[in-house]
């Protein structure tokens, strides 16, 4: 089997992807996931009597340990899988890569493990985010002044 047989023979067999059903599901499930994050501001607010302000930061912190806690018990993998970029591009998808790159190489120790491979995943987001921020703000500058 040549190159091309073979080329051929996996476009065949690789199953393709429902796009537009995939979006859908991935704005309703990031959607979800914001509604759930605006019901503990809510919550935060009315129990505790914190400010607005106040009650985003211990969202975010709540959010990102639940991202993290559902990480480590293995089912935010599962979920992933079904809910496709609605869970990965929030604040959840960066804590998910975070701590699974944590999981990953905890059998190899604190320091040559976790903290050698802690942002294997999301340091690319991390060098791109700021590369992205800095270029985004030289050009405010240049149109606003």
């Amino acid at each position: 089997m040549n190159k091309d047989e073979y080329k051929k023979l996996v476009d065949r067999l690789t199953p393709k992807d429902n796009k537009s059903k995939n979006a859908i599901i991935a704005f309703l499930v990031g959607g979800l996931v914001g509604v759930f994050a605006e019901l503990i501001v809510v919550v935060i607010m009315e129990c505790f009597g914190i400010a607005r302000v106040e009650a985003y930061q211990w969202t975010c912190l709540l959010v990102i340990f639940f991202a993290c806690l559902l990480t480590a018990i293995g089912f935010f993998d599962n979920w992933v899988t079904k809910a496709k970029a609605g869970l990965i591009l929030p604040t959840t998808g960066f804590a998910h890569s975070v701590m699974s790159s944590a999981l990953d190489y905890k059998k190899d120790g604190f320091i040559t493990g976790i903290g050698a491979n802690f942002f294997k995943l999301a340091g690319s987001v991390i060098l791109y985010g700021i590369v992205s921020a800095f270029f985004f703000a030289i050009l405010g500058v240049i149109i606003y002044g």
